[in-house]
């Protein structure tokens, strides 16, 4: 049959709204870069222009033009070795937006497909086309899945009064001030447009999307809510870090096996609970220096650019600064910890180190009046927030940003100790922390649970356990676990998800 014909009979069989929402996901607003084949000319006019002539003529014809565009690019594209370009990103893109609304065109290269997951360097759990999704527009997806025509239209008007964002942009007066959402397929195209000019204004990202927010807050709960949504459950999901979909996030295990009893229960605790929670792992036993730049170097490698969150287990010896490796060098935990964070693939992204070792000799003794404890009282003040709003700084759009980020933001590390303590063990099983810590999470998968509220429930619990030094003095002591977090936003565990179970349910 020809091609033409073909790619006319698989348009016509796809329906508005997936449409849009193919369209979408196409348009993907954080590609990777730099890249082969890329530019940084603005793509305003391939990302808008056809959701705002859509949405204004009630006409699908410029999203059908790009879509046969991608399609007629993808047919005639070589795959070149070795040199990954900004057409296997698309394609890639592409293939997973299309499997996830179960609309693959039977005239798509698989073969191609596979071509460019080798140049990727993709094993074979990363080849499921759920990796390849971007978890952020799932979540914005399902934002837009929450709201009526009339939500969206609310949020249309209210986004046309701010004069300094709209301001001189061509495809906001193509749309019009007052517009039907109600036709299929509209709204889902209004909604995208919006999310997509305001991801091009820098005003929102994956993390930063309190525009958004406020946008939605702005709508009359009573015509824009589908049923059983509240405007506070819809802003509500866009605080959670978007890790929709398989896999969870990638998983790194690092563990000093040497003069660690116990130490391979450590390994196998924590690759269980990493897959039980949907994530990819790698195990570095016994690491080195060189292991650890090894590493670093490998994470930066495109293919994690497609994962929504990183974790690192780092299980060794210890002291109040630093940790001993398995050729019996030291490496400073600052350093550990400072370095990982900026690695780019992951940026924007939750990043989550549990850090397991000792970091001094001290031990919180239990004995005599140390049992004893005071009990003290607060006075409480009822203060309005009203009242307390007027008291604060007015802070406008003119002074924020969302462009330049500290390197540690998304960040959370998990200490099994306090400073300058013990982190106790048992011969046999390894870390006590790291075993209450995969108890715990194995516990709350698919009760929608946040990792602090976990880290929380794990402080409590460990603290609550008697230890005993190995040594002849015999010493009972309680040991204390922490957390630093520059997390922005809530990062929850997710349900149990297994690589080879079908979760796909394709969308309206």
């Amino acid at each position: 049959m020809d091609e033409v014909i073909q790619v006319t009979q698989w348009l016509s069989s796809i329906t508005p709204r997936k449409k849009a929402k193919l369209f979408f996901f196409t348009t993907h607003a954080d590609a990777p870069s730099p890249m082969v084949g890329s530019n940084d000319v603005d793509t305003h006019e391939e990302t808008q222009l056809p959701l705002a002539t859509t949405v204004a003529l009630h006409n699908f014809q410029n999203i059908d033009e790009f879509l046969k565009k991608k399609v007629n690019t993808f047919s005639c594209y070589n795959v070149i070795e070795n040199e990954i370009t900004k057409t296997d990103y698309e394609y890639l893109r592409f293939y997973s937006a299309c499997k996830y609304l179960d609309v693959v065109p039977p005239f798509l290269d698989l073969e191609k497909i596979s071509a460019i997951q080798n140049k990727f360097e993709m094993t074979d759990e990363e080849r499921d086309y759920r990796l390849l999704l971007d978890s952020a527009d799932l979540v914005l997806e399902k934002v837009c899945d929450s709201l009526k025509p009339a939500g969206v239209s609310q949020m249309w008007t209210a986004l046309r009064k701010d004069r300094n964002l709209i301001r001189g942009v061509k495809t906001i007066d193509i749309i019009g001030f007052f517009v039907d959402p109600n036709p299929t397929g509209i709204k889902e195209c209004l909604f995208f447009f919006i999310v997509r000019f305001l991801q091009k204004a820098d005003k929102i990202n994956r993390v930063n999307t309190n525009r958004l927010e406020r946008l939605i807050a702005q709508c009359d709960e009573s015509s824009s809510c589908e049923d059983g949504k509240t405007i506070d459950s819809i802003i509500d999901s866009l605080r959670f870090y978007p890790t929709e979909l398989y896999p969870f996030g990638f998983c790194l295990i690092m563990c000093v096996i040497e003069g660690r009893d116990g130490a391979m229960q450590e390994i196998e605790k924590t690759m269980e609970i990493s897959r039980h929670l949907g994530m990819i792992t790698h195990t570095e036993k016994n690491p080195t220096k060189e292991t650890i730049e090894l590493v670093k170097k490998e994470l930066m490698k495109p293919k994690y650019q497609f994962y929504s969150s990183f974790t690192c287990w780092f299980m060794s010896h210890g002291d109040g600064n630093s940790m001993v490796l398995a050729d019996g060098e030291t490496i400073e935990r600052e350093w550990f910890l400072t370095s990982f964070p900026d690695i780019s693939t992951f940026q924007l992204k939750p990043k989550v180190f549990f850090m397991v070792s000792c970091r001094g000799a001290n031990k919180f003794s239990l004995k005599g009046d140390e049992f004893e404890g005071q009990s003290a009282t607060c006075d409480y003040y009822d203060i309005g927030s009203a009242l307390i709003r007027n008291r604060m700084l007015d802070i406008t759009d003119s002074v924020r940003d969302i462009s330049y980020v500290q390197p540690m933001m998304d960040t959370l590390v998990a200490y099994s100790t306090i400073l300058d303590h013990l982190s106790g063990r048992a011969n046999t099983h390894g870390s006590i922390y790291v075993d209450r810590a995969c108890v715990l999470m194995s516990e709350n998968i698919s009760r929608g649970r946040s990792l602090t509220e976990i880290l929380e429930q794990l402080s409590q619990d460990l603290h609550e356990i008697l230890q005993e030094t190995m040594d002849e003095d015999r010493i009972v002591y309680k040991q204390a676990c922490h957390y630093d977090s520059f997390f922005r936003k809530t990062l929850k565990l997710p349900y149990t998800r297994h690589p080879k179970e079908d979760v796909h349910s394709a969308p309206q």
